[in-house]
C-alpha cells in the first residue's frame, strides 16, 4: 500500500494538516487521516496535496505543430480557418509511429503540468485520402499505447466525423483521416473499445459526434445510443462563421439546435460553447451538461470568450481542456478563463462569489466538471474515489497565503514549476516535477520532430 504524508491538503472537509493519505493496490484511496505522524520510509512528504485535474479536451497530434502556424497569411484576415488549412495539411504527414509518439510526449507534458487523466478526442483515424488502415483501429490502438507508456489516466472518444459542412459535402483534403460513415464507425468504436480494455481499470471509452457541420441529426442520434452511460463530447457554438452556416441551414443557431433536438444532460460535454445567447447559456446550465473550456487555444485560434459570468451564476458546471495542446498548463488554463472574463467585464476578480478565493472557485469548479466530463470517480481527496493527486510547492511563486491563498498564488503568479508530483489512479508518473519516463519519451519525441521538418 503507498501512503502519502502532506503538510496540508485540500480534501471535501477543507484545508486539514498533517494529513496520510493511504492508496490501495488498485490505485484508490484507501483512507485519509488528518492530524497523522507520518511513518516508514515509503511515506512520500509533500508540503501541498490537491486532486488533480482532468483534461477534458485534447487532440494530441496538434502538439507536434504548436508554433507553425503563427505566421501572419499574404492576404486577409488570419483566424481559425486559415489555421485549419495548416493543421489538415501538417496531419497529413503524419504515420501511426508518430503519433504515438507525439501523443506520448503530450500526455507526459499534461501530468507535468498536474493533469492526471485526459480524454482524448480522437479524429485522425485513417491514412492520407482516407483508406483505412488494415487495422480500422491502428491509430486508436496507438494513442491507447501512448497512455500505457506514460501512466496517464484515459478517456478514449473516438470521433463521428462524416461531412464537410452542415450542407453534408463530401469531406476533402486533411479531412479525409477523419471520415467514416456509421457502420465503419461502428466497427472503429468496437476496435477501439479493445483497446482501452487493454489498459488499467480507470481506463473509459466514450464516443463524439464531431460537430454540427460534420455529422447529420441521423447520425446525431445514432451517436447518443451507441454507448449508453458514458461521456457524449462534441463540438458546438466556436465560432462565428459556424453559427451563421448552422443558422441558415437550419434556422436556428448551433446551441439552440441542439438543445431543442438532442436530450442534452449531465453525460455530454460541450466543447467551447463560445458564442451562445443568454438564453442559450441558461438553458445549458439547466441539462447538467458541462462546458468544455479550453482557454489558452481559443485565444490563440480568436474564437471569442465564453460568457462565464452568467453560465455559473445559472449553475453551470464547467471544465478545462488543453485542446491544441500549443500550451499545457493547468494554471495558465484556469488563468486565462478568468483574465477573459476580466477583459470583457473590465472587472476584477469576476467569476468568484463576494468574498470567495478566485483561484480556489475556478479550481473547485474544473475539478468537479473534468470529472463529470470524462466520468472518472475522481476530483477529491476521499476514500473510494481514483487516487488522481498532485502535489505542489508553494514557496516557487510570489505571495501565497495559507490554504486558498496556496490556490490563488499557483493558479496567477505560478506555472508548471509548482508540481512536485503526480499520481494517476496510483501510479506515481511524476517525482520532483519529472515524469519517470522523461527521458526516453522525450528522445523519440524530438527524433520524430525532426522527421517532420525535414518533410515541412
Amino acid at each position: 500500500m503507498q501512503a502519502i504524508f502532506a503538510q496540508n491538503a485540500l480534501t471535501p472537509s477543507g484545508w486539514q494538516k498533517d494529513v496520510l493519505v493511504e492508496l490501495t493496490d488498485a490505485g484508490r484511496i484507501e483512507s485519509v487521516t488528518a492530524g497523522a505522524v507520518a511513518q516508514g520510509n515509503k511515506t512520500v512528504r509533500v508540503p501541498v496535496l490537491l486532486p488533480a485535474m482532468c483534461n477534458l479536451h485534447s487532440h494530441t497530434f496538434q502538439r507536434a505543430m504548436a508554433g507553425l502556424a503563427e505566421r501572419r497569411g499574404p492576404a486577409g484576415r488570419d483566424s481559425f480557418w486559415t489555421w485549419r488549412e495548416i493543421m489538415y495539411r501538417f496531419l497529413d504527414l503524419l504515420s501511426p509511429e508518430d503519433i504515438e509518439a507525439v501523443a506520448a510526449f503530450a500526455f507526459m507534458e499534461m501530468q507535468e503540468a498536474g493533469f492526471a487523466a485526459v480524454a482524448e478526442f480522437h479524429y485522425v483515424h485513417h491514412q492520407p485520402g482516407g483508406i483505412s488502415y488494415d487495422d480500422v483501429g491502428e491509430l486508436s490502438a496507438r494513442v491507447a499505447t501512448a497512455a500505457q507508456q506514460t501512466g496517464i489516466g484515459l478517456t478514449l472518444l473516438p470521433v463521428l466525423y462524416r461531412y464537410g459542412g452542415v450542407d453534408q459535402r463530401p469531406l476533402q483534403g486533411g479531412q479525409q483521416r477523419f471520415g467514416n460513415d456509421l457502420d465503419r464507425f461502428q466497427k472503429l468504436l468496437s476496435r477501439a473499445e479493445d483497446c482501452v480494455a487493454n489498459l488499467s481499470a480507470d481506463a473509459h471509452l466514450g464516443v463524439a459526434p464531431h460537430s454540427l457541420r460534420a455529422v447529420g441529426l441521423d447520425d446525431l442520434r445514432e451517436a447518443e445510443t451507441m454507448r449508453p452511460g458514458t461521456p457524449l463530447h462534441m463540438h458546438i457554438a466556436e465560432q462565428l462563421p459556424e453559427i451563421d452556416e448552422v443558422l441558415a441551414a437550419y434556422g436556428q443557431r448551433p446551441m439552440e439546435w441542439l438543445l431543442d433536438n438532442c436530450n442534452v444532460d449531465a453525460r455530454w460535454c460541450l466543447i467551447h460553447c463560445t458564442h451562445m445567447t443568454d438564453e442559450e447559456t441558461g438553458n445549458l446550465a439547466e441539462t447538467g451538461a458541462v462546458a468544455g473550456l479550453c482557454p489558452v487555444t481559443e485565444a490563440n485560434l480568436g474564437d471569442g470568450i465564453f460568457n462565464g459570468t452568467q453560465f455559473r451564476r445559472a449553475g453551470g458546471a464547467l471544465g478545462i481542456g488543453s485542446d491544441s495542446n500549443i500550451r499545457i498548463s493547468v494554471a495558465e488554463e484556469l488563468r486565462q478563463l478568468e483574465y477573459s472574463q476580466r477583459l470583457r467585464d473590465t472587472a476584477r476578480v469576476v467569476l468568484a462569489a463576494h468574498g470567495q478565493s478566485c483561484g480556489r472557485t475556478l479550481f473547485d469548479a474544473a475539478l468537479a466538471g473534468g470529472a463529470q466530463a470524462l466520468g472518472r470517480k475522481s476530483g477529491a481527496i476521499q476514500p473510494g474515489n481514483w487516487a488522481d493527486l498532485v502535489a505542489i510547492d508553494q514557496t516557487v511563486f510570489a505571495g501565497a497565503a495559507p490554504d486558498d491563498g496556496t490556490l490563488d498564488g499557483w493558479l496567477f503568479t505560478g506555472d508548471n514549476g509548482a508540481v512536485t508530483d503526480v499520481w494517476s489512479a496510483g501510479r506515481h508518473c511524476v517525482r520532483e516535477g519529472r515524469h519517470i519516463e522523461r527521458e526516453a519519451i522525450a528522445m523519440r519525441y524530438a527524433q520524430t520532430i525532426r522527421n517532420l521538418m525535414e518533410l515541412l
